[in-house]
């Protein structure tokens, strides 16, 4: 034997969707229920570990065994599960289809992928899992009718459980099926250690302020019922949540809103017209409305008994450029902080002060909101080493496109929104500094820069915050064409990635550019079909099944199929140099990061989790910023010529600096 593929199906009484993986398999009633396994291409057997069948010996020599591959569909649940369980098996020689259905353009999740791919209806995952699921491996609710019982048991539905074993079996077949359709798009050998540095990262975790998370809940409770009964007091209705009533009451003082929505509210609070009353009213509802609060109670449910949260952090999360993503509290998501006093307010909160918070910063949902990040703390007798990439996109961009100026700007002050505003206004970069009128300049280099380096326009600048600065649509126009003009590189990039990814799709020949080499890949008639855009680093980007057609401009354009954007269905998708682009760019970012995490790695060191191009670690007291900082700097041989630079800090909570 070299190869087994494993499902397994689990009970836990922790809701696995809110607490995730790790918690739910750290639970006291966690065990494992079915363990399906097929050998080489074998038949799939099913152990009824639930009714006292044992895995037979060679299968739990096997699992040890360094010389044999273990294949699985999330195998992070399969390894860690078991390992939890009892049944040792290295992470060394797992592989992960879902991680390679991702890396091939695909989505996650078993169902969605084998329908995508295009997997035959027998091979495909079966729909009664969630049911059966729901009924054997969660807590049931006990009644007379149940005879009280906490758990359904085999004995207690047989068709049932005949049926589930079934859909155990199923999903080895549909995950081998799978895997036998991805094998001629292999995962690199460096994609297979980063998926690995993942799962033992998401495994370590990183310890959170249970004493912070309690503080902040008990206080979120406190403000909101003391800001409903203002509200309530101010407007006489009875719920000020309510927005059937909120609206009547609103009428009545003379400003209608269309609707409750987060941005109908900040757009009726920038009005002059409206009436005190009215403004507080509103303001309260945006203060008791702060999603980001509900982050400490992801973080209540997610913490273990050790203290540390697991599972922060997705491998291919973002799967058209390979970045992670974020899980559970979502730590790509978190709300800045800009508050000086962190240590006083973090104070406060671990006291549950609601008054003495109030009192001093006022606006509580707002502090509360920004000390979230600071719940991740270190080990003890460890620092968190904080540190990301310097306008990473920007030196990314400007390295491939070969626009020189930018690249200089970075080899030298890199004060590129100066430099920027320098190049689209014809000012002598040293006018531009603080005391002088041109630094109002700046701001226009700076959102400039951050818009437009994926052929955007004014509506690209709007998103960035133009309309926010006061801009005009003509001065848009003008920032726009101005940028344009400045970097010809780069907008011969958008043209040049634009034109080889029609010509790869219609001449079935590779196209060289820019570092870049579009393929199709595949069998174009009979199987599986992906353009493909090789990086500088030797990855790959995949687009499954595409083709040419018309896009909404009147304008042949690349189509290919993947989740689309409102949907989240699988379907046509079009695309343009500037799209493709903007994928190239944030995946040679990606590869740069990764990197970093194999340096760090080889250091030592543990990660514990990373945000866009941001990592954290949990550090020893003799390691420094500049240490780290140091290893961002060093130059990619894969990327000679990109110059590359870390910044950050270091202390005993995670913050933004």
């Amino acid at each position: 034997m070299a190869h087994l593929s494993i499902d397994i199906e689990t009970k836990s009484s922790v809701a696995i969707g809110k607490a995730g993986m790790y918690k739910y398999a750290q639970s006291e009633d966690f065990g494992i229920l079915l363990f399906a396994y097929q050998e080489d291409e074998g038949p799939v057997e099913v152990v009824d570990l639930a009714q006292g069948e044992r895995i037979p010996p060679h299968i739990l020599v096997a699992l040890e065994d360094l010389h044999i591959t273990k294949h699985a569909y999330n195998a992070a649940f399969e390894w860690y599960c078991l390992n939890r369980a009892g049944y040792a098996t290295p992470l060394s020689q797992w592989r992960c289809t879902m991680a390679h259905s991702l890396y091939c353009g695909y989505p996650a999740g078993l169902a969605d992928t084998g329908a995508a791919i295009g997997l035959p209806q027998d091979k495909r995952k079966m729909a009664v899992g969630k049911a059966l699921i729901k009924y054997f491996c969660t807590p049931c609710k006990p009644t007379k009718s149940n005879g009280g019982r906490t758990w359904n048991l085999p004995h207690h539905a047989p068709e049932k459980w005949e049926l589930f074993k079934d859909y155990c079996k199923r999903d080895v077949e549909a995950e081998h099926a799978i895997l036998k359709r991805l094998t001629p798009f292999p995962m690199p050998e460096d994609e297979e250690r980063l998926w690995r540095m993942t799962m033992e990262m998401d495994a370590f975790g990183v310890r959170v302020d249970d004493a912070l998370i309690k503080g902040a809940l008990a206080i979120d409770g406190a403000s909101k019922a003391w800001l409903i009964e203002e509200a309530r007091r101010m407007t006489g209705v009875d719920n000020p949540n309510s927005d059937t009533q909120l609206h009547g009451w609103l009428e009545g003082r003379g400003v209608p809103l269309p609707n409750m929505q987060k941005a109908t509210i900040a757009e009726t609070l920038k009005r002059q017209d409206i009436p005190d009353d009215v403004r507080r009213v509103l303001g309260i509802r945006q203060q008791t409305g702060k999603t980001s609060i509900s982050k400490y109670t992801a973080l209540d449910t997610a913490e273990g008994s050790d203290g540390r949260v697991r599972g922060l952090t997705q491998y291919y999360g973002a799967n058209r450029t390979g970045r992670w993503a974020g899980r559970l509290v979502q730590p790509q998501n978190l709300p800045r902080t800009y508050l000086e006093t962190l240590d006083y307010a973090r104070g406060l909160v671990r006291d549950k002060d609601y008054d003495g918070l109030r009192l001093v910063y006022g606006d509580v949902p707002d502090t509360l909101s920004q000390l979230i990040r600071t719940v991740f703390i270190p080990s003890d007798g460890h620092k968190l080493v904080v540190a990301d990439f310097s306008a990473i996109e920007a030196r990314v961009i400007a390295w491939l496109a070969g626009e020189q100026w930018v690249n200089e700007v970075f080899a030298t002050h890199g004060r590129i929104y100066e430099a920027t505003a320098s190049q689209m206004f014809g000012v002598p970069v040293e006018r531009i500094v603080k005391g002088n009128p041109e630094y109002d300049l700046r701001q226009k280099g700076k959102v400039a820069t951050l818009a437009l380096g994926y052929q955007g326009w004014i509506p690209a600048l709007i998103q960035m915050g133009a309309k926010d600065m006061g801009l005009t649509e003509e001065e848009m126009q003008d920032i726009a064409r101005r940028w344009r003009r400045a970097n010809p590189r780069i907008c011969d990039l958008w043209q040049a990635t634009g034109q080889a990814a029609i010509a790869a799709i219609r001449t079935v020949q590779p196209q060289v550019t820019h570092r870049l080499r579009f393929a199709l890949e595949g069998d174009i008639v009979y199987g599986q079909c992906f353009l493909t855009i090789r990086l500088p680093s030797g990855r790959k980007l995949y687009y499954p099944k595409p083709f040419l057609h018309e896009n909404d401009r009147g304008e042949l354009a690349p189509h290919y199929y993947g989740l689309m954007k409102g949907t989240k269905k699988w379907g046509p998708i079009s695309t343009y140099g500037g799209k493709l682009t903007e994928n190239i760019v944030q995946a040679i970012a990606r590869d740069c990061l990764a990197e970093t995490l194999k340096r760090i790695d080889a250091r030592g060191l543990q990660v514990v989790f990373h945000v866009h191009d941001e990592v954290v670690i949990d550090a020893p007291m003799d390691v420094g910023v500049e240490e780290i900082c140091g290893l961002m700097a060093e130059p990619i041989p894969w990327a000679p010529g990109l110059v590359l630079k870390g910044a950050g800090f270091e202390g005993m909570y995670y913050k933004k600096d």
